[in-house]
């Protein structure tokens, strides 16, 4: 018999094949840069493994645009409970034990969401259960990078066992192509338990007779797993089933449960827990199908999933993917429609590494949300019970990380897909209404989270609506939101979860509204002051939504609201070093919390005094005023941007200054615009892009968080970022592209034109709107909702006297 290629040479050969076919015709080799036409495919330059170091946690698997397949590895350092990052891999980590069905783009809480379902292809005999290889020392297999390929909608993967897997999938469904050594035992392992966080129960029947291997799993518990907030979220809130048929019969099967092995069954069940430890180990259940490789090698498998039902998943296959369509066929589909997706903005000219950067950062923006209804329009409601989509409404979508999104992804959304963005918004109200009128600020599937802090949701659907979003129920939508602000909830008076995942979504609201801050002693709270920025943050959203609907009395209360943040800023607070006025958290009876210090968290959520400080979009103006005028509080910006020697200090690490890897001072280099010297906004972002945020690997500088921190990057590369939520003004920037256009299926398209967009050029020297020069660092409304264009000339050196006269600085 002659000897087996490598699975590197295998790799080789098969990424060769889907060249010369035109499976992904040049998606692994981008075209020849043409200097400043607009680039046709996208795809060229997304690069999925960008951000799987560094804490990016974002992962490299086959994807649709908002789908609810995601097929990516679960890596593992050596326990069975954890993956080495959150999301299920780590670029580092070159061990896996299965190749899962779910995913959530760049969130925290390692070890992150979903990861439903691993399959791993397994190399040898099944004589012991899986679930007791508690350290993952049998059942997984070690890899190369130089073996793995990935690109939008597929992923492919040799191991160091010999087997490989080539991946493809459509919104709901995939296919599979897993190929063995044919000297030795092949066989698929279904880990049906382990899901990342852990699962409650599970399930698997084998049929012989028809090829098919069925099952679910019962699990959720975001934030679980390592009980961020103690064991409020050890619970599950969904169910996914899935539905396997192979294009050949099973040489053997078998199910195990626990550490007892069952060879020959066909069916099995149970969970394995949300703990970790000893009070884990060994628990699970799953099974496995074996084929005979001897004469024929490779296998394939088609496979769908749904939240709804085990017939769902199967009618999620047949409509989704062809019987006998091939890895080959579902990835060039996949990659048609990342390219029609990502062509919403077609950048020219810049660099391939920005190109590069610019097209991943975006596929990581529109990777989300996620569907969660099927192919009928059902979906898992929160309530537990199914549902039907809204007359009108395309699809229910779920995955909302509202503290991290509503800054920067929920914008990008809202100005390149607004359909989508409507059908997001009337899921979130489907979600409030069936979970008695509360708006959760962190939706995982169908499951009410609570993590992080605020009222996110308000601030976000008040943006789509500002930036022109009309395909959901609003004016319901508001009556809920306002009431969600105004009238106290039961919830708000409880310490469950806290501090990350406490259950009140406007906690002790009463208190709040009486005091007009939330007091840190009694706020059943992450933190007071954060809080009671965030909430004021939402109420000033809330306002201006209002204001658009012509509900002004509602208007004026929620705008004087928004103003509430001066309650928690102190103006005697000090660094010790002769600066004075900074966010501090007060107790109920309106002292101080002490001791104070402008590096500490204490009442703030992921963050200190210093970057919180900065946290007032809504009223910035104002801000600075209580900091003593402009020009004080942006000597004070340039202390946050800078060390004391004067040096850029953008990466993070300092309590004291920017921290680019979350979001509550991302908007920060933003600021200067309204101080009235925007060209320091110009060379702080340039020098966050360009040493922040890049290629390869460790190209993000933190958790992607559902697409924000990469939302960020395409703003600021299109010289654009969101001036404050429940607005459609957008603050102005340089251009990284010497061309642009925003391809909007409604509201009129955006061309950006700035010829002389290079590395040495990060400054604005003029701008005209429209044809019209300005002299405002700003636009309204007007070039979100109706269309336009931005000339810019830009230049080497700052133009100190544009956009800086006080009458026309953004408020």
């Amino acid at each position: 018999m002659p000897s087996r290629p490598s699975p590197a040479r295998r790799l080789a050969a098969r990424a060769a094949a889907i060249v010369l076919t035109g499976a992904l015709a040049g998606v692994l080799t981008p075209p020849a840069a043409q200097a400043d036409a607009l680039v046709t495919r996208p795809t060229a330059y997304v690069d999925p493994m960008i951000g799987t170091a560094n804490g990016g946690n974002t992962y490299p698997g086959a994807v649709r645009p908002y789908g609810m397949m995601a097929w990516s590895p679960t890596s593992t350092t050596g326990d069975q409970t954890s993956t080495g990052a959150a999301n299920g891999y780590e670029y580092g980590v070159t061990r896996m034990r299965g190749l899962s069905l779910t995913h959530v783009n760049g969130a925290g809480c390692n070890p992150g969401a979903a990861g439903d379902v691993p399959i791993m292809p397994y190399v040898g005999d099944v004589t012991s259960s899986p679930s007791a290889d508690t350290k993952d020392a049998v059942y997984a297999s070690g890899f190369s990078h130089d073996d793995e390929r990935a690109v939008p909608g597929r992923y492919t993967v040799g191991l160091d066992s010999g087997a490989t897997a080539d991946l493809a999938v459509s919104e709901r469904a995939g296919v599979a192509d897993f190929s063995f050594p044919a000297d030795k035992p092949a066989n698929l392992l279904f880990r049906v338990s382990n899901s990342l966080n852990g699962s409650e129960d599970a399930e698997i029947e084998i049929d012989t007779a028809h090829r098919k291997v069925t099952g679910s799993v019962l699990t959720g518990a975001f934030c679980g797993r390592r009980a961020n907030g103690g064991t409020n979220n050890r619970r599950s809130y969904y169910r996914l089933y899935f539905s396997a048929s192979f294009d050949r019969a099973f040489s053997t099967t078998g199910t195990w449960r626990d550490g007892t092995l069952a060879p020959g069954a066909t069916s099995g069940s149970g969970g394995e827990g949300y703990a970790t430890g000893a009070d884990r180990a060994g628990r699970g259940s799953g099974g496995w199908v074996g084929f005979d490789t001897t004469a024929d090698d490779d296998v394939r498998m088609r496979i769908g999933i749904s939240y709804v039902s085990q017939a769902g998943a199967e009618a999620n296959l047949r409509q989704e993917i062809a019987p006998r369509a091939s890895v080959d066929d579902v990835a060039r589909a996949g990659s048609a429609a990342w390219d029609r997706e990502l062509s919403s903005a077609r950048v020219g000219g810049g660099s391939e590494a920005r190109r590069t950067t610019f097209y991943t950062a975006l596929y990581h923006s529109l990777m989300q949300p996620n569907l969660i209804s099927d192919t009928d329009g059902r979906y898992p409601g929160m309530d537990g019970k199914p549902h039907r989509v809204e007359r009108g409404q395309k699809a229910q979508y779920s995955n909302f990380s509202g503290w991290d999104q509503y800054r920067a992804q929920i914008q990008l959304l809202a100005l390149l897909k607004p359909r989508i963005a409507g059908d997001f918004a009337q899921s979130l109200y489907n979600f409030a209404r069936q979970n008695g009128g509360v708006w959760d600020r962190w939706v995982h599937v169908n499951g009410a989270t609570h993590v992080m802090t605020g009222d996110p949701t308000a601030a976000t659907l008040a943006t789509f609506y500002a930036m022109g979003v009309r395909n959901f129920d609003y004016e319901g939508a508001f009556e809920s939101l306002a009431r969600q602000a105004t009238v106290p909830h039961p919830g708000g008076l409880s310490d469950a979860g806290c501090p990350g995942q406490c259950t009140g979504q406007r906690p002790n609201l009463a208190q709040y509204l009486e005091s007009h801050y939330a007091a840190q002693d009694v706020c059943h709270c992450w933190g007071g002051a954060a809080e009671t920025l965030e909430d004021a943050v939402a109420d000033a959203a809330l306002g201006r939504w209002a204001r658009l609907l012509g509900r002004d009395e509602e208007a004026a209360a929620f705008e004087e609201r928004g103003l509430w943040w001066r309650n928690v800023f102190n103006p005697a607070a000090g660094d010790g070093a002769g600066t004075t006025g900074y966010i501090q958290a007060r107790k109920l009876d309106g002292s101080w919390v002490t001791p104070f210090s402008p590096g500490s968290d204490l009442g703030f959520a992921q963050g200190t005094s210093a970057t919180y400080t900065w946290m007032v979009p809504q009223d910035v103006q104002g801000l600075a005023e209580a900091m003593g005028g402009r020009e004080v509080a942006a000597q004070r910006l340039d202390g946050f941007f800078h060390a004391a020697d004067g040096s850029w200090s953008v990466k993070g690490g300092d309590a004291l200054r920017y921290d680019p890897t979350n979001e509550p001072g991302i908007h920060a280099p933003w600021l200067y615009n309204a101080l009235g010297k925007p060209w320091k906004t110009q060379e702080t972002v340039r020098e966050i892009v360009d040493t922040v945020y890049g290629t390869g690997p460790r190209g993000l500088p933190g958790n992607d968080d559902l697409g924000t921190m990469s939302a960020w990057y395409v703003f600021s590369a299109l010289g654009l970022y969101p001036q404050t939520p429940g607005s459609a003004s957008m603050l102005l920037g340089a251009p990284l592209f010497p061309s642009a256009v925003l391809d909007r299926p409604q509201g009129g398209d955006i061309r950006i034109s700035a010829p002389e967009a290079d590395a040495t050029h990060p400054y604005i020297d003029a701008v005209r709107i429209d044809r019209r020069t300005t002299d405002r660092s700003w636009t309204d409304a007007r070039l979100v909702t109706r269309g336009g264009s931005l000339a810019y000339r830009l230049a080497d050196r700052p133009n100190t006297s544009w956009a800086t006269g006080p009458a026309g600085l953004p408020r």
